[in-house]
């Protein structure tokens, strides 16, 4: 099995999620997101896939936004703001937060 992840090494939930994706034997692609942030329409199509709002997806922490459009800008330009890790694979997306909720998909 394929799967992507937006990773960030610094974060324990990420590597956790790496970790059990990796035990599974997937083919992982790792993009460390806050090196090669993705772009708003992927960011946009990656969370529609997974079912999820953006302003959903936004860390706790990041500022308030008003809509959907302020958070999808505020993600592209801030890739800080995206919960993670965010994993792909052909049977969805999904934020892994917590880290077993990758298992979804495998």
């Amino acid at each position: 099995m394929k799967a992507t992840i937006w990773h960030n090494p610094r974060c324990s939930k990420s590597r956790d999620a790496l970790a059990i994706l990796r035990d599974a034997g997937a083919d992982v692609t790792v993009v460390e997101y806050m090196k090669a942030p993705p772009s708003r329409a992927e960011i946009a199509r990656v969370l529609a896939r997974a079912g999820i709002a953006p302003v959903a997806a936004l860390r706790a922490d990041a500022p308030a936004v008003a809509d959907d459009a302020a958070a999808l800008a505020m993600m592209a330009r801030d890739p800080s703001t995206i919960e993670r890790p965010v994993v792909e694979t052909e049977k969805g997306a999904v934020i892994a937060r917590p880290p077993h909720l990758v298992r979804d998909l495998l």
